[in-house]
């Protein structure tokens, strides 16, 4: 029976993520201020959970600084930054894949809520895109990221990249691991159905920025935000 009911359940999901992405992307066209628009992301990513029957639970909001701060997180599912959407407060930037740019509705969306392109290809390209980063860093602003960059199939926590880091330490800011678990049963990256789904996300202790900005203390500082994070999901660990 239940994998009768299986085929309905994400329909019902992909119904539901869809019209409420495209409500809110008409009212991103037109609500000004960018917090505001961050709000209605937040509001919108909640909903869908609520209306997929997914229940998110959220674990150590306490761990957040009252100031700016970089979140890192591990990445194994569709849906994972749409939990992060839903579980953080909206005065965060997202760091993501340059290709989401031009994904219809979901690319102005992003675009509309101040989202930081990443380009991971082009070595040139990936470095302005970097730099643009940092100096949102620099500048206070909240930036949240899924430092392994992509995810597939198998399980695991693969390597962490450093962009998010090395923006954290350029901006003497805080970096916060967080921890994501149930997001690869709700949608992993090989089934195109949504399926039932409890999803638990646990924000740990900040890591103090570095004193220094140079390669050691960025890779010191990734090694550590990734170490947290493995003590706390229930995949393993990958290499590659």
């Amino acid at each position: 029976m239940k994998r009768l009911l299986f085929p309905v359940y994400g329909a019902w999901c992909w119904a539901v993520f869809g019209t409420l992405a495209l409500g809110a992307a008409v009212s991103m066209a037109v609500v000004p201020g960018l917090h505001r628009r961050r709000r209605v992301a937040h509001w919108t990513a909640r909903s869908i959970f609520r209306l997929a029957a997914c229940k998110v639970t959220v674990e150590g909001l306490e761990h957040l600084p009252q100031g700016p701060c970089v979140v890192v997180a591990n990445h194994a599912s569709y849906v994972d930054g749409v939990v992060m959407q839903a579980a953080l407060p909206p005065r965060f930037g997202f760091m993501v894949k340059r290709e989401m740019a031009s994904v219809p509705v979901a690319g102005f969306l992003l675009q509309r809520i101040g989202t930081h392109f990443v380009d991971r290809r082009d070595p040139n390209g990936g470095a302005a895109d970097a730099r643009r980063v940092q100096r949102a860093a620099t500048l206070g602003e909240s930036i949240a990221a899924f430092p392994e960059g992509t995810f597939d199939e198998t399980p695991g926590v693969g390597r962490f990249l450093g962009g998010a880091f090395a923006a954290a330490a350029k901006g003497g800011l805080p970096v916060v691991p967080a921890a994501i678990n149930g997001a690869r049963m709700l949608l992993p990256a090989d089934r195109r159905l949504p399926r039932p789904s409890r999803i638990h996300v646990r924000l740990l202790p900040a890591l103090p920025a570095p004193a220094s900005a140079d390669r050691a203390a960025v890779a010191a500082l990734r090694d550590a935000a990734r170490a947290a994070v493995l003590m706390h999901v229930d995949e393993p660990v990958r290499e590659t």
